[in-house]
């Protein structure tokens, strides 16, 4: 079924929001993007770890992960964290985890063959639209002090395999020859030459930018208040975000379909469409190094890292920036920043980059939508005329550009007997 003259709006903004849009006007829709921000790439979007990984595409799921849970519960430095106050959104959602278990595996294997597919869409994008994003083709290496994690990681690497992703057991030597500025004592480690890093923010802006030239309506800075799906097609109620709330006007707009990308908003949006969507907020914490001095240029790495043990991940966002994120945190919908979350992240750099300042380091922290099986939603809700794709937890940077195809192909493949 053509999509030409498809009247469409996509909610959110950030990396999964903007390559839906994107993928829409290419196959001929026309489409309005709302987004609660003044920019696009605010929230999750903003300063991640960089990475584009298929050889991180391993799910959570596990009776490992949970035992850590509850060993680092009280551990305000612990790689995870899960807040001891209770709440049903939070217990419904480990329930959910607990019986995702058993498909390990298989999620596993499917993560990382979307990962594979995404790197390829990510490429042709950057591509035809001329998008710098500080990308670097230089691999990610995955390393471990000893050997019973070296060897979990083997097994990790047997799944990837299966997934058609070529990663390479390496030796210390290895690992000093592929980053000569790493200090450290490592048994071992792995290492992925197809995955490669870059900007999320620069990228997402730049592809938003596309967007508008290509014909897309942007309505920065509004709050979707409603969403009434119909028969023939879906009613939004939105107003601005910044006015007062006594003089915020409503207005409608009305759309052929509808697509939800509203990271740790999907919850609520799908709940005003009548869906459930069990998203929960993971918190994540970045630095960004700046390396004004040719010094400290030369004492950071150029290949980006992940460290197993200590749960962090960087990227070198060009010669004078230097990105390390890691921690999950789960303690609902709150963006604070904490000294003892950001602490280990710059004692990390300085152990393992001793000539390189920290004179200069920016903390963030964001939020990751994470569904309980951790694999992305893309879908359409009870009312057909309503799609999602969120829920990508920690790697939504990596599948976003594989996703994106897959909602804008169901679009495209609407029921007849709703034209």
């Amino acid at each position: 079924m053509s999509t030409e003259n498809l009247n469409i709006a996509v909610i959110g903004a950030g990396i999964t929001g903007i390559t839906t849009a994107y993928n829409l006007l290419k196959r001929g829709c026309h489409v309005t993007v709302f987004e609660r921000h003044p920019y696009p790439a605010m929230e999750t979007s903003f300063a991640n770890g960089g990475q584009l990984s298929a050889s991180n595409a391993e799910v959570w799921n596990s009776w490992g992960t949970m035992l850590k849970g509850i060993k680092w519960m009280f551990t305000p430095g612990a790689p995870l964290l899960v807040g001891p106050r209770p709440g049903w959104h939070k217990l419904s959602w480990m329930a959910e985890f607990v019986a995702a278990i058993p498909r390990y595996e298989e999620n596993t294997i499917t993560t990382a063959r979307l990962a594979m597919e995404a790197r390829h869409h990510l490429r042709t994008i950057a591509a035809e639209e001329g998008i710098d994003f500080n990308c670097e083709e230089r691999g990610i290496l995955h390393v471990y002090r000893g050997r019973k994690d070296f060897e979990a990681a083997a097994r990790v690497t047997s799944l990837l395999a299966k997934a058609g992703l070529e990663r390479k057991a390496v030796t210390p030597q290895d690992i000093r020859s592929i980053e000569p500025a790493l200090h450290g004592d490592f048994h071992g480690g792995f290492y992925t030459p197809s995955d490669f890093t870059g900007d999320i923010h620069k990228f997402t802006a730049g592809l938003s930018r596309a967007c508008e030239r290509l014909g897309a309506k942007m309505r920065f800075g509004v709050d979707v208040r409603s969403i009434t799906p119909g028969t023939r097609s879906v009613e939004i109620g939105f107003s601005l975000s910044e006015a007062e709330p006594r003089t915020r006007e409503a207005q409608v707009a009305t759309f052929d379909s509808i697509v939800i990308c509203g990271g740790v908003g999907s919850r609520q949006l799908a709940a005003k469409a009548g869906d459930r969507m069990n998203v929960y907020p993971v918190k994540g914490y970045s630095i960004t190094v700046e390396l004004p001095e040719r010094a400290d240029q030369d004492a950071a790495p150029w290949t980006s890292l992940l460290d197993d043990q200590a749960k962090i991940v960087t990227s070198r966002l060009g010669a004078s920036r230097f990105r390390v994120a890691g921690t999950a945190e789960f303690n609902g919908y709150n963006k604070d920043i904490r000294a003892a979350r950001v602490e280990p992240l710059i004692a990390w750099c300085r152990r393992h980059f001793p000539k390189m300042s920290t004179r200069q380091v920016i903390p963030w922290a964001g939020l990751r939508p994470m569904m309980p099986d951790m694999v992305p939603r893309v879908m359409h809700g009870r009312n057909p005329r309503v799609f999602y794709n969120t829920g990508h937890g920690h790697l939504g940077w990596t599948l976003s550009a594989a996703t994106a195809d897959a909602v804008g192909a169901l679009v495209a493949q609407r029921p007849n007997s709703l034209s």
